[in-house]
């Protein structure tokens, strides 16, 4: 482990965030409502920072590139750093009462879970919320990621910081270079960001709201402007918009990629986009039937309301249009069930991801067929290729270590005096990076309520479920710092 390489690489990191907060003091500018001084300041301290830890460390062995061990601690480290540079500003504009919420929403924003602890967001200045929302768009598509785009002098293979930090088992390579695989994969998150933006601007948003709504859906994050979050707008067409890019957010963007190449089959053929698709569209259908009583009947209502829940919930990004806590239980049911299983691998969303839980039901399967022809050799398949062992025991991992440390939060949580209800769903919906639970945290309440030791628990659960478990946890374990 060369650690002055991990620093110089975290350094050049902290200092592209802060190169991104001119976007916010434009706004801050633009609108005069407070927020320029903080945001420039920590602007220039984040890129003095980053800069000075760039250049103070060297790379005694360049020629040696980057190892597994140094990407793990590059990216879950690099991800907290950012997550620090994306508090000052809000520390520093006393927009929260403490450097513990100041975190906890920074590291939200840049996990993409939506989770706030803003009372009143209307109440915060343009150029603050901007910024707020702009850290989901950096988060979505990954901050190691957009590294390795833009900052190929760093000498870094990339190959090792790409698997740790993109979401989903088995991480697509596009191009041979890995810089190129990431400049094409941002390449196809800034036309839909634009696109969305340019369709949220016809239903009648201001620019300001439908740059911040589309950061918030293309990152699968949540993060809104408004208090009620989207049904302030009241508008069936923005939900609309939103939910099929919600839905679009949550596929694997290397089909994406295919399709912009004249290649449509490829998605057609993904068995991921199939089953992602095919939960989507019953879990919709069976809501929007269960809630037509809380809508006079309306089946338009209706299906407006649960496509948007099932979207939000499903692909994590956990907008709201209706409170959802006053729907039928079977509804509320889903939606659990859509938190616990998420979008797909390769995308922004969050969750276990609908590659694991096809290829664990199809292992389950195969045992349950095996005990019946105990001499039968078969194979786990996916999409006509059989999955290496090694790649379903890892999966198996994930799976006890996502329950096993969701088990240990929810009881810390519950430790600190929160019910069963709040504990259990705060912890799924930070672990999944999903934003809203139920109980004292649901889609019309917040977490600022909680104490600081559950936020504390949940900002490590946030970091936990982004970095998919495994790129965190092995940095407490002793073998990996011996040689």
């Amino acid at each position: 482990m060369r650690w002055p390489f991990v620093l110089k690489i975290i350094g050049a990191l902290v200092a592209c965030v802060g190169l991104c907060m001119l976007f916010p003091i434009a706004f801050a500018l633009y609108y005069g409502d407070g927020g320029l001084g903080p945001l420039t300041v920590s602007m220039l301290a984040s890129i003095g920072f980053g800069l000075a830890l760039f250049l103070a460390c060297t790379n005694p062995t360049p020629a040696m590139g980057m190892n597994h061990r140094e990407g793990l601690a590059v990216t879950t480290l690099g991800w907290v750093a950012a997550a620090f540079a994306g508090a000052l500003p809000f520390y520093l504009a006393g927009m929260l009462p403490s450097l513990t919420d100041c975190l906890f929403e920074s590291m939200s924003g840049f996990t993409t879970t939506g989770a706030s602890v803003l009372d009143d967001i209307e109440a915060v200045g343009h150029g603050l919320l901007f910024w707020r929302s702009m850290t989901h768009f950096l988060g979505g598509m990954g901050i190691i990621v957009l590294t390795l785009a833009i900052l190929p002098f760093l000498g870094v293979s990339g190959m090792q910081l790409y698997k740790a930090e993109v979401p989903g088992p088995t991480p697509d390579k596009l191009r041979p270079r890995i810089k190129d695989t990431a400049a094409t994969l941002w390449g196809v998150y800034l036309l839909f960001s634009l696109l969305q933006t340019v369709l949220l601007l016809f239903g009648g948003m201001n620019l300001f709201d439908a740059l911040c709504h589309t950061f918030g859906t293309m990152a699968t994050g949540g993060f809104s402007t408004k208090n009620a979050s989207v049904s302030a707008f009241d508008s069936a067409y923005i939900d609309w918009v939103i939910t099929m890019f919600m839905l679009l957010a949550s596929l694997n963007f290397a089909l994406h990629y295919y399709v912009l190449l004249g290649r449509p089959r490829t998605m057609a053929r993904d068995p991921e986009f199939r089953l992602f698709v095919t939960l989507y569209a019953v879990f919709a259908v069976l809501v929007a039937v269960n809630v037509l009583g809380q809508y006079q009947g309306d089946p338009g209502q209706a299906a407006r309301y649960g496509a948007f829940q099932v979207a939000s919930i499903l692909s994590t990004t956990g907008f709201a249009t209706a409170n959802f806590e006053i729907w039928p239980p079977l509804s509320q049911c889903i939606l659990v069930l859509a938190m616990f299983i998420g979008g797909c691998a390769g995308s922004t969303a969050g969750g276990m991801k609908c590659m694991r839980v096809m290829v664990l039901g199809r292992h389950a399967h195969r045992e349950i067929f095996r005990l019946i022809h105990p001499r039968a050799v078969i194979g786990v398949k996916l999409g006509g290729r059989v999955v290496a062992p090694e790649i379903i025991g890892a999966m198996w991992g994930f799976v006890a270590l996502w329950l096993g440390l969701a088990g240990i939060s929810t009881l810390v949580l519950a430790a600190c005096g929160l019910d069963m209800v709040t504990a259990f769903t705060a912890v799924l919906a930070c672990i999944g990076n999903v934003g809203p639970g139920f109980g004292s945290v649901g889609p019309m309440d917040n977490y600022s309520q909680l104490p600081d030791a559950a936020k504390w628990c949940l900002i490590l659960c946030m970091l936990l479920g982004r970095l998919e478990i495994y790129t965190v946890v092995t940095l407490f374990a002793p073998a990996f710092y011996r040689k």
